[in-house]
């Protein structure tokens, strides 16, 4: 089944979502902000002929070439494309994204090396941040906001104050189960709540359709909910994946990626063992077992 074409949405006459369907593994949202004078790009996508798309879309809006890509993590769909915008465009992250990008080097292709990747290089940041910064496109303030460790351990957020628009990263995965291997439980659930203070009313999740806040209340009852699954089972001295065999997802079962469910309880239990929010953890033993949880095969990447 071939995937739809992605499409531009505007948000506002200096605002538009990228976004690419069905939002499933390596599909991920873009978007881009630019006052006619000055662009701000962020996130790039997982492919060279998918970037090449995603610059076309914002010529075809009249908006200048980006001076600025924000990456809001340091994953592969959200970055490969770095290197087509750059050195025209200055790339922003947070410092721990860069350190990550540039550490993983070509990841995506270790997971999904059949896939065509084209003609990338890695290009981590030229300016990083700790905490939160601001990009002035032109007329337009983006303020760029790192909302602890979550979904990686450098995210970003990009806020739109004027617009009260949020690109919310891998934070959100709209109609797909949220994912947090490489993070944390707790911290996703804190960054939710710094999320919800910002008071969007438009929501740009890393994956899936454009959304509002309510997104941030269907994420937050999943977190929970693995939370409880992995308390009970850890306690029991079941494996992440005994656990999530034997789990009903009930209502969570009509999400995309249900096999992250096995992924996001290797983390909830490294934080049950007492490690750090966000130490580093094998990937491998995490992807086999989602494997398994998807018939033996390896998740499909769309991009």
């Amino acid at each position: 089944m071939t995937a739809a074409e992605p499409y531009t949405l505007a948000l506002a006459d200096d605002v538009h979502a990228y976004v690419q369907p069905d939002g499933g593994w390596c599909l991920n949202n873009a978007g881009f902000v630019s006052d006619g004078t000055a662009t701000l790009l962020v996130d790039t996508t997982a492919t060279e002929r998918r970037t090449r798309a995603l610059g076309a879309a914002v010529a075809a809006t009249g908006a200048p070439a980006p001076r600025w890509v924000v990456n809001t993590h340091h994953h592969g769909d959200h970055t490969y494309g770095n290197g087509f915008f750059a050195p025209a465009a200055t790339i922003v992250s947070h410092v721990d994204c860069r350190r990550e990008a540039l550490a993983a080097g070509r990841q995506l292709e270790l997971i999904w090396p059949g896939n065509d990747y084209g003609d990338i290089r890695i290009q981590g940041a030229d300016l990083t941040y700790r905490d939160r910064t601001t990009v002035h496109a032109g007329g337009v303030d983006a303020e760029v906001i790192h909302p602890g460790v979550a979904h990686t351990v450098g995210d970003s957020v990009v806020w739109l104050p004027h617009r009260r628009v949020l690109f919310a990263g891998d934070l959100v995965f709209e109609g797909g189960t949220p994912f947090f291997l490489m993070g944390s439980l707790s911290g996703s659930l804190r960054a939710l709540e710094r999320l919800r203070a910002l008071g969007a009313e438009t929501v740009v999740p890393g994956h899936g359709p454009v959304t509002d806040p309510s997104a941030f209340d269907r994420t937050e009852r999943y977190l929970h909910f693995v939370a409880d699954v992995a308390q009970r089972n850890h306690a029991a001295g079941r494996t992440p994946l005994e656990a999530a065999r034997a789990t009903d997802l009930g209502g969570f079962a009509e999400l995309r990626e249900r096999e992250r469910l096995v992924a996001n309880l290797h983390r909830a239990y490294a934080e049950l063992d007492g490690l750090p929010e966000g130490a580093p953890l094998d990937p491998l033993p995490a992807f086999q077992d989602m494997a398994l949880m998807n018939g033996g095969e390896m998740v499909t990447s769309h991009a």
